[in-house]
């Protein structure tokens, strides 16, 4: 009796840069408090930072692509203060809420907030020891920075 095993080898190339993975991951929650001052001017309070051991699934769904003018720019910087990743986060003044009126229909309302807190979960990279929100003035190249954490 003569037995063949025959075996496949499929290769998979991707055309997206790959990133190496690193060692022991961590994935860094931040919450702060945002106020609008009747002047326009932007306050940025730190409330909480917490890092935990573990990888992202998936964070390209939750933050935006790429900015607008009042949306925020959250950037890690190393010690040497090169960028060494970026997201673009919603302008979090601007809710969009959906309720039924009274004739059961659905409606949005886009409402204006003065005061409101973020809540940021990042792939937190081992070089990073700080992270910097900056709003968004006109166009990408202008920002307006309104908070840096420092990472021990």
């Amino acid at each position: 009796m003569f037995l063949s095993i025959v075996s496949c080898g499929i290769r998979k190339t991707t055309t997206e840069e790959q990133k190496p993975l690193e060692i022991n991951p961590k994935i860094i929650f931040l919450i702060y408090s945002i106020s609008k001052e009747e002047n326009g001017n932007k306050k940025m309070v730190f409330i909480n930072k917490t890092i935990a051991n573990g990888r992202l699934k998936n964070s390209s769904n939750k933050y935006l692509k790429t900015g607008k003018k009042g949306d925020f720019i959250c950037t890690q910087k190393d010690k040497n203060s090169n960028k060494l990743q970026t997201v673009y986060i919603k302008n979090p003044f601007s809710k969009t809420i959906e309720f039924i009126n009274d004739s059961l229909i659905f409606e949005s309302k886009k409402i204006d907030l003065t005061t409101t807190q973020i809540s940021l979960r990042l792939q937190l990279n081992s070089k990073t020891k700080s992270i910097i929100i900056s709003e968004i003035i006109d166009d990408l190249k202008n920002t307006n920075p309104l908070i840096e954490t420092k990472l021990d």
